[in-house]
């Protein structure tokens, strides 16, 4: 399950405003904070005595800190990749590595003796990397890695490039963190940033959650809102984005039949592994045609379908026994994003499921029951074989 976060700035915003924000946070199931030390200005003492407090503040709520730190801060804290005991003795959790080292300091920061992760620029972290340092006795379960954020317009991370960079992460078991923008009012954060700080730019202006679902489905672990502060909407939507749909079975065969589906796909299915899509239903659905989009668990598609259509086969098998009446539209095709189900004119697939993804003739044989919005239908540019797809009606 990916860990939901908040970035904080307390150059910017009094300690005890940031603690209360902490406060409401931890109400929403936040368990990560992202910080940087290497902005902050003032002296030695009063920068370590600043993060001392927000370490201990964090700390209170269950909540552990990644600090992001580059080698001009390190110097000027007294640290070395050999002596890291400055962070520890402020409590850190997790150093941030804004900047390059090299291996062998990569090393000795990862065995440090105080049990601190190293979290790298997930861009710059190859699985060379990951796997040299591995052989050399680095404890894998330390190596972390975290996107950059953007504040300025235009200039994030591409899409195809993360989608590609988080796909090697993930091959080499790296937790990988990276950014959602809030869109609350009056937001702050690094840079005068004005219009949010997410990581990936196409999205910068999506809601907070559907950015969330979009980058736990892209391979994303930890995610974090990149501005300060979200608001209590905004958290408690992306909280629940996050929050994996408790499976749930029409009967015992049904349970079986899920674990003979898999077994045929070749595959075991993480039933944890979940992505939501939100749909907007179109016409008066019927409750079966609801009963199968809405509450039917899982949706997963076996792994060969074609280039044309996403499908998911599985209800059918529970619903033959249901009509599932055929409907007369006025189109030639249906549309990527649209979602249709199999009707009575093809009695064998009646029920199943299929989101459109390239312009399908509309032959009689299926009906339209909903439609994905374009911003939510990016999910299927990452959307893995084995990922099990939550239908869930759009808000209105």
């Amino acid at each position: 399950m990916a860990t939901l976060g908040v970035s904080v700035y307390p150059e910017m915003r009094p300690m005890d405003q940031i603690c209360e924000h902490l406060f409401v946070a931890a109400k929403h199931g936040v368990t990560r904070v992202f910080s940087s030390m290497f902005s902050m200005p003032g002296t030695r003492e009063e920068v370590l005595n600043t993060f001392a407090q927000l370490n201990d503040a964090a700390h209170r709520h269950g909540m552990k800190v990644s600090l992001d730190i580059n080698p001009d801060c390190m110097q000027r804290l007294g640290a070395t990749p050999s002596d890291l005991s400055v962070f520890a003795n402020i409590g850190a959790d997790i150093l941030r590595m804004d900047g390059a080292y090299g291996e062998d300091d990569n090393l000795l920061m990862l065995k440090n003796p105080f049990g601190m992760s190293i979290e790298y620029n997930a861009s710059a972290l190859e699985p060379e990397l990951i796997a040299a340092l591995v052989e050399r006795g680095a404890p894998r379960e330390r190596i972390l890695a975290c996107h950059n954020f953007y504040p300025q317009r235009y200039s994030g991370f591409r899409w195809d490039k993360f989608c590609q960079v988080n796909a090697r992460l993930r091959a080499a078991g790296v937790r990988v963190g990276a950014f959602v923008a809030s869109h609350a009012p009056n937001t702050h954060g690094v840079w005068d940033a004005a219009c949010g700080l997410p990581t990936v730019e196409q999205l910068r202006d999506y809601p907070a959650d559907l950015q969330a679902r979009i980058l736990v489905a892209a391979g994303t672990t930890d995610v974090f809102f990149g501005n300060a502060y979200a608001s209590d909407e905004e958290l408690a939507a992306v909280r629940q984005a996050l929050t994996p749909t408790e499976p749930h079975y029409i009967s015992d065969m049904h349970r079986i039949m899920v674990n003979s589906f898999a077994s045929y796909a070749g595959r075991d299915l993480d039933l944890s592994r979940q992505v939501k899509v939100r749909v907007e239903p179109l016409y008066d659905l019927s409750d079966v045609e609801k009963a199968i989009l809405f509450d039917f668990f899982p949706h997963v598609d076996m792994g060969d379908s074609s280039e044309w259509i996403w499908r998911s086969r599985m209800p059918r098998q529970f619903f033959q026994e249901e009509a599932i009446a055929p409907r007369r539209y006025p189109l030639r095709e249906f549309q990527p994003g649209d979602v249709v189900m199999v009707n009575d004119n093809y009695k064998h697939y009646a029920g199943e499921v299929q989101v459109v993804l390239r312009p399908v003739n509309n032959d009689g044989t299926r009906n339209l029951v909903g439609r994905i919005d374009p911003q939510e239908f990016t999910l299927f540019d990452v959307i893995d074989k084995s990922d099990i797809i939550v239908f869930i009606p759009a808000r209105g």
